[in-house]
Parts: structure tokens; sequence; C-alpha cells
């Protein structure tokens, strides 16, 4: 591959030309993967000084898309909590598993350390709230993919895709394991739990293929047993930022 075309070597040209006060960056992603194709976007993180702004910036350069993940050094522990929080860790993984590029002043490497800290925690549990909230949504999408007529394709294909991600972040959750989205989502299911993991993605194309939802829902219904069971009446929900709150 032309150095021109190494994603790596985009990605630091892109942080030298932009970010010259750069602290460190780190390539993740695909791209850091060896598994980026021509269309790949590239996840770059740059720790920039405090006098910089954290933000998130998605720009084209050298005609391949970057998403970059701006961060101070001061707000980086609090972008890693919040990041936590989410269940999903995006970022976390590309400063803990990512490609270094730069890194002058050993900033990176502490961040870097401090990313695969947290990640070896893992996410949060659910509270009580957040899993009867995820049992009853789960419950619901499976009644309805149960009750969606083969001839209403649109209507099933829907149903699928909600209860696949539903399960996923509950089974994920269930394993104190990180989700994802996107494409991510089988990859950190499938680490989470290999079985039921793959009973819920052979469910899912199941529906697609066959218009038959019975695997899937028989998937569903194992990670609802993991954690309590389907929940349908005596669900009580407060609502967000109600009164009191």
């Amino acid at each position: 591959m032309a150095d021109h075309d190494d994603p790596a070597a985009q990605a630091l040209r892109l942080v030298s030309t932009r970010f010259p006060q750069a602290l460190g960056a780190v390539l993740g992603g695909s791209a850091a993967q060896g598994r980026a194709t021509p269309a790949s976007d590239l996840d770059v993180a740059v720790l920039l000084p405090d006098t910089g702004a954290s933000r998130r910036e998605v720009l084209r350069h050298e005609g391949r898309l970057a998403e970059l993940f701006l961060n101070t050094r001061a707000d980086l522990p609090e972008f890693f909590a919040w990041d936590r929080a989410r269940r999903r860790g995006t970022v976390l993984f590309v400063y803990a598993q990512g490609l270094p590029l730069l890194d002058p002043h050993g900033d990176l490497s502490r961040a870097r350390d401090r990313a695969r800290t947290v990640l070896a925690v893992g996410p949060p549990p659910l509270t009580p709230a957040e899993l009867s909230q995820a049992r009853y949504t789960l419950t619901c999408y499976l009644d309805d993919l149960l009750d969606a007529p083969g001839s209403a394709r649109h209507e099933q294909l829907a149903l699928a895709d909600f209860a696949l991600r539903e399960a996923s972040h509950l089974l994920t959750a269930h394993h104190r394991a990180w989700t994802g989205i996107g494409k991510w989502l089988p990859r950190r299911l499938l680490a989470a739990d290999a079985a039921r993991g793959g009973a819920l993605l052979d469910g899912h194309r199941a529906v697609a293929e066959t218009a038959d939802p019975g695997p899937l829902a028989a998937a569903v219904h194992q990670v609802l047993d993991l954690v309590g069971g389907p929940l349908r009446e005596g669900c009580a929900l407060d609502w967000p930022g109600g009164p009191g709150k």
C-alpha cells in the first residue's frame, strides 16, 4: 500500500497539519485493526492541551472521511466516565486498543493506561429501574414480533431489528460487558456471550431470510429468562424528568 493511501500515515498527516499542538493522537476502528477498506473512515482521538476545546468533529482529509474525538487533557477523565456510563466505551476502546500516532511527552501513554483500567472495570450495572424498563421494552417487541403477520414484512423486519438491539443491550448488561451499535453490536454481543448472542443473530437472520420469527423469539426468551423473565402487567415506571426529578 502506498504511503498516501495508508490510513495511519493519513491520520498522522491530518493531526500534524490541523493540530500541531496535540499532546497525543491514536487511530482506532477498522483502520487500526488492518481491516480498513478504501471507503473506511478514520477514527482518530486527539489529546489537546488544556487551552483547547473538547468536541467531536467530522471532516474529509485526502479524500477520506475522518471522525475526530478531541479532548483536552483536563477533560479526559470526565469524558471517560461519561463514555463508560453509556456502556459502549467508544472512545475508551480507541485509546486502549488503537494505534498510537503521536506521543511527544508521554501524555498519550498515560491516557491509554487510564482507558485500559476503565475498560477492565467494565460498564456500570443496570439500576433496578433500568432493568425493569429494558425487560418491559424487550417483552413488548417480542409480543409484537410474534403477532405480526408474515405478510407485513416491513413491520416484521423493523420489529426484529428492535428486538435484536434491545436483547443485545440487555444480554451484554447482564454479563457486565460492553455493548455497541452498528457493526459493533454483533462483535460486542458475540464477545459477551457467543452462544446466546449467536442465537440472537441467527434468529434475526431467519426473520430476514424466511420470515420465521420463531428462532429469534426463542433466543429473546433465553435472554429474558436470565434477568427475571418477560415483564408485562405489574410494570410501573416513573416518567423521566417528572415531578420531583
